[in-house]
């Protein structure tokens, strides 16, 4: 076990996911719907075009496509079937029981909300950033693990990771660490301390943003620990 200091440096409320539509997912999703010659869009013009495409369509028809682009490898096609309906009012990035989906059931649901004017769930995440001091060789394999243990400790003991994964928490697995945060990134590393960038659900780490500085104990999952030794 090993003791950190935190500071919450930065904390923001955000409603697309950074990098979620590249211009070639775009072109993607244009080729998709059958649009003549996407490539020759500009870039600028592109996700604007395909928005309109996508209003070509009814919302399920639309949420179809978009979810055969972006999760069909990982579900059957009547699972998608179901999702193209269910996303019209729910919260799939939250309430999905597949965590692995959830940012991209988030990147689905947003473009939608936007080319749709709000007929589909208006998609929320955060994204903050946190600077923690102490034994940083713990995050060299793995990160998610402790990170998450490491938020824990900045919020209640009523918040949804401490009442769902509590044994995760105290111990030597945690594999779900890596879906709850859907993005990290070192920010700046020392030898004692290094700063994070994380981007994940509302649904799990709002609270956070009530965090200004903290003390917190974590762990290493035991297999990322027994391949630091190796």
């Amino acid at each position: 076990m090993s003791q950190f200091k935190v500071k919450v440096l930065s904390f923001e409320q955000i409603h697309e996911l950074p990098g979620s539509w590249e211009k070639s997912d775009l072109i993607n999703l244009l080729n998709a719907m059958d649009y003549d010659n996407p490539g020759e869009i500009k870039d600028a013009e592109l996700k604007e075009m395909c928005m309109m495409s996508l209003t070509d369509f009814e919302p399920e028809e639309a949420a179809k496509i978009v979810l055969d682009y972006t999760i069909a490898d990982r579900l059957t096609e009547g699972q998608i079937n179901n999702l193209s309906h269910e996303i019209l009012s729910e919260k799939l990035w939250e309430e999905y029981p597949e965590l692995h989906l959830h940012p991209d059931l988030f990147r689905s649901t947003q473009l939608l909300y936007d080319a749709f004017n709000g007929k589909f769930p208006r998609a929320e995440a955060v994204r903050f950033s946190i600077e923690v001091e102490g034994d940083v060789s713990i995050f060299e394999e793995n990160p998610e693990a402790p990170i998450v243990r490491i938020l824990a400790a900045g919020m209640s003991d009523r918040s949804l990771i401490h009442r769902l994964f509590s044994d995760q928490l105290a111990g030597e697995k945690f594999e779900e660490a890596k879906d709850i945060l859907w993005q990290l990134n070192v920010v700046s590393k020392s030898a004692n301390a290094v700063t994070f960038d994380i981007v994940s659900s509302t649904y799990w780490l709002e609270e956070i943003k009530y965090a200004d500085s903290f003390e917190a104990e974590s762990h290493a999952d035991a297999a990322a620990e027994e391949d630091a030794e190796k």
